[in-house]
């Protein structure tokens, strides 16, 4: 159950009950409102307590050193750090002249809501002041995803017992001091820079502030105007502004039954080369732009928007209502996390929190993007443009390290590598095969050909030169790549891992595919066909592991004759193992941190029988501690797909839960949101079955767990809205929208017509006994008939 902290499930949104101070870095996170341009924290409206102020643009990052002991070639010599702009969401309140703490006096009830289908963070505070006055407090606050660089927040105040003097302060504050954390790599560890002032105003109810970072050299402008409604005699006493702190009071004498509503609307604007004048200009036609709609027309904009994400989107899950729930707050956050991106990455945490430096990684390619392709495609193509528009600098990089093509950035916002551990980071090479993959899927779901040839191509292109340069053939024609680390960052340094191998090897052929369809785009960028020819053959000869002795593919050559951990001695405190052991004990041992062959067995499932996906999991189960939140969701896929239906359900839980019940402890440094992207993708993938193949064709094996009577998702592929229900004997395919498609059930192909749905029965399923995980670590059985 949804238990920490205290929240109510609600069939679209998320109720806090109770406000636990202890537990606001957590639900801060949680209550999140960004669009994927910009971000806010679900912090108190007051501003105070909080666990860590955040207010995120996507991509205004500062730069700073990195440090080294003992510094070598190729070492990144700078690092970026995602930082917390200035905070337009603060409005203070006094009640005869005692400020609205929830600290002090007594709170006689708190309750916050998220709505996933408005859009919107309600808040409904009762406190009674140290003096004894008792006002309720509530707000509304929105990001607007119809206009992208607006937020705005209606807030009331009523007087509940006696006429009191309220006083509401509305605030801009940069340089805002946000706590550090330590010990912890996935945190943010960057010290905060000051932002350096360069404007400042206060004038009637429209308040101004603008900043430049100091190394990055970036530039920023926020503006806010304010409506305000009340009893007679409501005054604005002052507006004044300084370097870091702009400010509208408002004054008024309230008796019970009447109210102070402030309706506050905040407009950012940033860039790496624009006049300061020119971000002005732009933030004050955003804020004209949005006062012009109104409160209630941004509410109706963003219902609007969310209704039809809800319609092509929307998973149904009936026999766990905590599931329900979880995928669509997943969806919801994987939304806001792209959605207005536009050119932009997204981040591992999103918008959400400052953890691991606002850095993007591979898993923003693998699982987010490969979400978006089915529900937001524009979002996943403007991610992989992004990509596209730091190739300079991954050919920097790859020039640096000696190779061919375009070596992408393991940690990065810029583009540049951030990551100063070269055996986790540059090391890990399969990042460029991650972003090839999800340009072939975001074209195989999309049928947009325009991206493949003006984005796609040439993506694909700089990767295969990567990978033709990163390997090489050896005496008896064998292509290996050598000295690489894939996703289990417990083993590092190996040589032929075999997801790296198979997602390069799918590269390779992709690349060499495009170039075909577009010759002229393809001699553009130098490509020749002796040049995609030797794509094509060190594709075919692909080097992937396999112990006949044990029956099973080694993760990388030599891999099954390491010393296995030693589980039995391990404590559970002593988890997660990289917090407590030095890299060097992990590298020489079977132990595995997350999904590695297992992912691959999903990604590239072509290049396994079913008999070889079972004999693999059931080897690599054991060694598997899922030390990263990336883990569960690829388990659970072929864990189903594989008949360990229970197993399947449980690592499901295990996903869709990471943040609502903090499991790794770190939810206060934000969501996990390709973990998110997971729980979408265990439930289409794993329970429905789903899966490209042949260069685009959809096939379906869907199977349920016996604890879900029921599973429904919808998709968008080429054009069409599709909806897919799941029974425990019966598929049910439907065209929403669109014209026929061919698609396949169990092998049996057929086409879909609109307004005439397709039911197919389910064989049953084979299952198998179910392997073990290390002392410990089996993900929590999910209790039956929720």
């Amino acid at each position: 159950m949804i238990t920490d902290p205290a929240y109510e499930i609600l069939p679209w949104g998320l109720r806090e009950l109770e406000l636990n101070i202890d537990l606001l870095p957590q639900s801060e996170s949680v209550f999140t409102l960004a669009n994927g341009h910009f971000g806010w924290r679900g912090n108190l409206d007051e501003g105070e307590p909080n666990g860590s102020p955040g207010s995120y643009l996507n991509g205004l990052q500062e730069t700073h050193s990195l440090p080294y002991a003992e510094p070598g070639y190729g070492d990144p010599e700078s690092g970026q750090t995602l930082i917390n702009v200035t905070n337009g969401k603060l409005i203070g309140l006094l009640v005869d002249n005692e400020p609205f703490d929830v600290r002090y006096g007594t709170v006689r009830s708190h309750r916050r809501e998220l709505d996933l289908r408005a859009g919107v963070l309600y808040r409904e505070c009762e406190w009674v002041s140290p003096a004894g006055r008792t006002v309720r407090v509530r707000s509304t606050r929105l990001v607007s995803f119809s206009q992208r660089a607006v937020a705005a927040i209606a807030y009331e105040v009523e007087p509940l017992d006696s006429e009191v003097r309220l006083v509401v302060q509305s605030e801009l504050v940069a340089n805002e001091e946000v706590p550090q954390s330590a010990g912890d790599p996935r945190a943010s560890v960057a010290p905060q820079t000051p932002m350096r002032s360069e404007a400042h105003s206060a004038s009637g109810t429209r308040l101004r502030l603008s900043h430049s970072t100091a190394r990055s050299g970036l530039r920023m402008a926020v503006a806010a105007d304010h409506r305000i409604e009340g009893p007679s005699g409501t005054t604005q006493v002052s507006a004044e502004s300084d370097d870091d702190v702009s400010r509208l009071t408002v004054t008024s004498v309230v008796g019970p039954g009447e109210r102070l509503r402030l309706e506050k609307f905040v407009a950012y604007s940033w860039s790496a080369s624009r006049s300061l004048p020119a971000l002005r200009n732009q933030a004050d036609g955003a804020l004209v732009g949005a006062l012009d709609t109104g409160w209630r027309g941004l509410l109706e904009q963003q219902r609007a928007y969310l209704d039809d994400y809800w319609d092509r989107a929307d998973v149904e899950v009936e026999g766990d209502t905590d599931i329900q729930h979880a995928v669509r707050f997943a969806l919801f956050h994987v939304l806001q996390a792209g959605a207005r991106s536009e050119e932009r990455a997204i981040p591992a945490k999103g918008l959400t929190g400052s953890g691991y430096d606002g850095h993007t990684l591979w898993d923003a390619d693998t699982n987010v993007v490969s979400l978006l392709s089915f529900t937001s495609p524009r979002a996943a193509a403007e991610m992989l443009r992004w990509r596209r528009n730091t190739l300079p600098a991954a050919r920097e990089r790859a020039r640096h390290l000696g190779l061919q093509g375009a070596t992408f950035a393991w940690r990065t916002i810029n583009g540049e590598e951030a990551s100063g551990y070269w055996p986790a980071s540059t090391a890990a090479f399969h990042v460029n095969a991650d972003i090839a993959n999800a340009v072939v899927r975001y074209v195989a779901v999309t049928g947009d050909e325009d991206f493949e040839r003006d984005t796609g191509l040439e993506l694909l292109v700089e990767t295969a030169r990567l990978w033709r340069s990163l390997g090489h053939h050896d005496h008896a024609g064998a292509f290996h790549i050598d000295g690489v680390t894939g996703p289990d960052e417990y083993s590092a340094i190996g040589n032929d891992n075999i997801y790296t191998n198979l997602m390069a090897q799918a590269n390779l052929v992709a690349a060499a595919d495009a170039a075909e369809r577009h010759p002229r785009h393809a001699a553009a960028l130098g490509v020749t066909d002796e040049e995609s020819a030797a794509w094509r053959d060190a594709a075919a000869a692909m080097a992937l592991p396999y112990n006949e002795d044990l029956g099973v593919h080694e993760q990388s050559a030599g891999y099954t004759r390491l010393q296995v951990w030693d589980f039995a001695n391990t404590g559970q405190d002593q988890y997660p193992l990289m917090l407590h052991y030095p890299y060097f004990e992990l590298y020489r041992k079977q132990v595995v941190k997350q999904a590695d062959l297992v992912l691959a067995m999903y990604l590239r499932g072509d290049a396994f029988t079913l008999e070889q996906k079972a004999r693999n999991f059931a080897y690599y189960e054991p060694l598997t501690v899922r030390d990263s939140s990336l883990s569960a969701f690829g388990q659970s896929i072929i864990a189903a797909e594989v008949g360990h239906l229970q197993l399947a359900y449980d690592y499901l839980g295990e996903s869709a839960m990471i943040d609502l019940e903090d499991l790794n402890n770190n939810a206060r440094d934000g969501l996990h949101i390709a973990s998110l992207a997971g729980t979408w993708t265990a439930l289409v993938a794993g329970f429905g079955g789903m899966r490209l193949f042949d260069g685009g064709r959809l096939r379906f094996a869907p199977r349920l767990p016996e604890e879900l009577s029921r599973i429904v998702f919808r998709l968008l592929f080429r054009g069409r809205r599709l909806r897919v229900e799941v029974h425990h004997s019966t598929a049910t395919y439907a065209l929403v929208t669109g014209e026929p498609l061919e698609i396949v059930h169990y092998g049996e192909s057929f086409t879909l017509s609109a307004d005439k749905p397709v039911v197919r029965d389910l064989p049953p399923v084979a299952h198998r006994p179910s392997p073990q995980q290390p002392p410990g670590r089996a993900p929590v059985r999910r209790p039956r008939h929720r």
